[in-house]
């Protein structure tokens, strides 16, 4: 151990300084501890809720959509699903017929979006659906011939709709009658209410079966859109524009993330904001650090000179200063990051604060820790201390020894 890192960690462990020095060192610590704990637990509550965003998302979305803008719709789609399935790192590719339709039931409204679907295609791409779809009737007609639809559970419980009753569809292209154009309506039996834990997806869709919603769009034998599901959902941008070729002329590609990027976007700003200014809480402990030294330079100044005169250069001086700043914010930083991790971990796992799924999308505050940001704080609160040190240190390596000694 050098001189330097011997005086340091002994004046740190001294119980003869002065009291309002020691109570300020320990607010310095505790000040840093509180700043790196707050900023842990801040990002990890920004990743977790992105990432709960993401795995609700992905549950319920395909990775690549692929569509012909400006074209009537998509002919052949199963024969072009199959040959999209076949390309590199395609999980599955379904074809699938949207549109929004007011759905009627309970003696309400809503507008809806409604998914026309392949079943036993669907099963491969739709987590949340692949339990229902299993049951071969599921889509079967009633004893009328009626088709059936299957509806999010945020919006059977809206409109007080259970399984076995009927709801009227109603599509927004119009049919020539001798009374006018009038709206295409059908009503459809609810065979089965969904939960996918995304509100926005239970309280908006419904899905029925590709002939039934091309019944009620007017339209032939057609499909608006193949869905993509790729080995890992960060494939997809790099993918998306092969998957366009390899689908024909005309055709577009967008992903899961270009749809949904000022979601993201407005998460990635966020943790931005929130590192900065948080991170004040640690700047603010870097300063109480540097009054400490700079109190504690003035109170042994004529320890430093002896030490000086003893033949200790002025590096070792500026160390000694540097290295008790830098120990009080390493306490700090290591103290901090613990609790951080402890309380975001206890709040994740016992989900401990709620949120209102209606505004939100999901129900409680998921807590997400992440490695890579611990990293980035630790580094950035021992900049910060190591930072408020170089001053004082300054200022003790320039101490005369001969001006402080002359009257001793």
């Amino acid at each position: 151990m050098n001189l330097s890192t011997f005086v340091a960690l002994r004046y740190l462990r001294s119980q003869h300084r002065p009291l309002i020095l020691r109570i300020i060192s320990w607010l310095s610590v505790v000040g840093v501890a509180a700043g790196v704990a707050t900023l842990v637990i801040a990002l990890a509550m920004n990743t977790g809720f992105r990432t709960a965003l993401e795995d609700r998302l992905l549950a319920v979305t395909a990775h690549v959509h692929l569509t012909r803008p400006g074209s009537d719709g998509i002919r052949d789609y199963n024969a072009l699903a199959d040959h999209i399935a076949s390309q590199p790192h395609v999980v599955a590719a379904v074809p699938a017929l949207y549109q929004t339709v007011l759905l009627t039931g309970g003696g309400k409204s809503r507008g809806v979006v409604l998914k026309g679907i392949e079943p036993q295609r669907e099963r491969s791409t739709n987590s949340v659906l692949s339990g229902l779809l299993s049951r071969a009737d599921l889509f079967a007609a009633d004893a009328d011939g009626l088709d059936a639809v299957v509806l999010g559970g945020a919006l059977a419980e809206d409109l007080r709709i259970a399984p076995g009753e009927y709801v009227t569809l109603t599509g927004p292209q119009g049919r020539l009658t001798p009374f006018g154009m009038l709206p295409r309506s059908r009503r459809f039996r609810v065979a089965a209410i969904f939960h996918s834990g995304f509100y926005d997806y239970d309280s908006n869709w419904g899905f029925v079966t590709m002939a039934a919603a091309q019944g009620l769009a007017g339209v032939g034998d057609l499909a608006n859109v193949i869905e993509c599901r790729l080995e890992r959902p960060d494939l997809a941008d790099g993918l998306a524009p092969s998957l366009a070729a390899a689908a024909g002329p005309g055709f577009v590609a967008r992903t899961w993330s270009q749809e949904n990027r000022a979601l993201f976007r407005a998460l990635r700003l966020e943790k931005l904001v929130t590192a900065i200014f948080i991170g004040l809480i640690t700047f603010v402990a870097g300063l109480n650090i540097l009054v400490v030294l700079a109190m504690t330079v003035r109170e042994k100044a004529r320890d430093i000179a002896v030490l000086m005169a003893m033949g200790a250069r002025a590096n070792h001086i500026r160390q000694i200063f540097v290295l008790q700043g830098l120990l009080a914010g390493l306490w700090g930083t290591v103290a901090g990051s613990l609790v951080g991790f402890a309380l975001a971990w206890a709040a994740n796992h016992w989900r401990l604060v709620g949120l209102d799924p209606e505004v939100y999308a999901i129900s409680y505050v998921p807590f997400s820790p992440s490695w890579s940001d611990a990293f980035w704080i630790t580094l950035a609160a021992l900049g910060i201390c190591t930072g408020a040190t170089i001053y004082p240190a300054r200022q003790a390596a320039r101490l005369s020894p001969t001006e402080i000694l002359r009257y001793e």
